[in-house]
């Protein structure tokens, strides 16, 4: 959730700058440059200036690292607690260069950011407090330290603004059609949540960030879902997974709930079932493809008894919480219990594998990476075996699908036959050159049709009855 931060060390001194250097643009005549922003539904242009990147700090707020910042439990704690350090602004800068999706790596578009800059220098100003707190361009700034620069080009706030309007202008400024970079998935989520809690409406947050409502609801389901399987994972030690571990997973966490709210209506415990099912698969690093597989027909088939469901020792929950809402119901049956308890066993064994603290120990560490390995064995092969059923069902479906979509287009052949011969426009000697063809297509069909159906249904029946009668002719 937002937060309150202190002024950062010496903020009163950098403020007199700040506000000298504000007037001088002013007095000094000539063209001025300005930014526009919007608050409170209104638009404010303040002055740009020129201050020493020396001095500015990085948004310890800023929703475009929110997520990543759980990279590291240790230095994220100290970032809580004096995020003006030069340790704190060191793990902001590292985390404004590296990969939402996989923080242990450098961002290509951080160095794509960089090379322009190099090449054009700083055509948009950033933003910044009086302060000297950076509500807009903290990645500009860290490729502008990295190229050298000594300044950068900023629009300067009111005084008056609080933690609450430097967050809702920077989500103001993300949000617009033109702004060159997104937000991770993640951090999206979170700043949708930190709206709802300022007690705005999902009608008035659909519309800041240009989606549906039905969207919004599932963008929340998704990031609540996310903390408690966060929360379920923590071991004994207290350390879990990160929200940032689950960037990447935008699609698969979407057809997840598109799924659970197809079937919960019908089926609840089936519901609960798969989505734990899934939520492990999509853990485990199964692509798109192969989560789809984790179907109604998956738990039909019996698959599921492929995966090590029921391998921890776990007493039945009593209650089932539904994300987003708050509410528990009591738990249907052993089968969502079983799930469940399988999927804690993964989520504390993902913890471990993804945690990249040093105390954890070699041992520890062996054994939930084996743990890892052979229950991803375990999915790999079920879902294997899902999708060879899947093809077969479709090979299957297909001559079927095939002939329905024939007579379909037999049933719009008689509609074009009755307009033609109305019209007189029929061309007589192509009709008939095509019944033909299709009188050739009956009979290799029928040929097909009856091999190895001792009893064949009345459909069958009729088209080799059709066929021999055409061999008496």
């Amino acid at each position: 959730m937002m937060r309150e931060f202190p002024a950062p060390p010496r903020a009163a001194e950098f403020s007199e700058l700040i506000s000298k250097k504000v007037e001088e643009v002013k007095t000094a005549g000539g063209t001025r440059e300005t930014v526009t922003v919007d608050w409170n539904g209104q638009q404010a242009h303040v002055e740009v200036i020129d201050l020493p990147l020396s001095s500015l700090f990085y948004n310890p707020s800023t929703h475009r690292i929110r997520a990543q910042r759980s990279h590291d439990a240790e230095r994220d704690t100290a970032l809580d607690k004096d995020p003006w350090s030069a340790e704190s602004q060191d793990y902001l800068g590292f985390l404004l260069k590296a990969d939402p999706e996989n923080t242990n790596v450098r961002d290509k578009d951080f160095d794509v950011l960089k090379d322009s800059l190099h090449q054009f220098g700083q055509n948009d100003p950033g933003l910044v407090t009086r302060h000297g707190v950076l509500v807009n361009g903290n990645t500009r700034a860290a490729a502008l330290r990295e190229l050298g620069e000594q300044s950068m080009r900023v629009g300067v706030l009111p005084a008056s603004f609080t933690w609450a309007d430097i967050n809702a202008v920077e989500l103001s400024l993300q949000l617009r059609k033109d702004h060159r970079r997104d937000y991770s998935y993640i951090n999206r989520l979170i700043a949708m949540e930190e709206q709802a809690a300022l007690g705005r409406t999902p009608e008035q947050i659909a519309k800041d960030f240009r989606i549906q409502v039905r969207t919004y609801h599932q963008e929340r389901w998704i990031l609540s879902t996310i903390r408690e399987l966060n929360e379920r994972s923590r071991t004994g030690g207290g350390s879990g997974l990160r929200l940032v571990d689950w960037e990447g997973a935008q699609e698969r966490l979407k057809e997840l709930h598109r799924l659970y709210v197809k079937l919960e209506t019908v089926d609840r415990d089936q519901a609960e079932v798969l989505k734990e099912l899934r939520l492990a698969a999509i853990l485990l690093d199964f692509s798109k493809t192969d989560v789809r597989h984790i179907n109604e027909d998956f738990l039909k088939a019996g698959l599921e008894r492929q995966l090590p469901m029921g391998g921890t020792t776990a007493a039945q929950p009593q209650s089932v919480s539904i994300p987003g809402l708050g509410l528990e119901v009591p738990a249907a049956s052993s089968a969502v219990a079983e799930a469940r308890a399988m999927n804690d066993e993964i989520l504390r064994t993902a913890a471990v594998v993804r945690n990249e603290a040093a105390d954890l120990g070699d041992e520890r560490k062996a054994a939930a990476q084996d743990t890892w390995d052979s229950t991803k064995k375990a999915f790999d092969e079920a879902i294997e075996a899902a999708g060879r059923s899947a093809r077969l069902r479709k090979r299957k479906q297909l001559a079927p699908a095939r002939l329905a979509e024939a007579c379909a287009s037999i049933d719009q052949c008689v509609n074009d036959l009755v307009q033609a011969r109305t019209s007189r426009s029929l061309d007589e000697e192509a009709f008939d050159e095509a019944v033909v063809k299709l009188r050739g297509s009956l009979l290799k069909l029928a040929q097909q049709a009856g091999r190895g159906l001792p009893q064949p249904g009345d459909g069958v029946s009729w088209l080799l009855e059709a066929v021999a009668a055409e061999g008496t002719k």
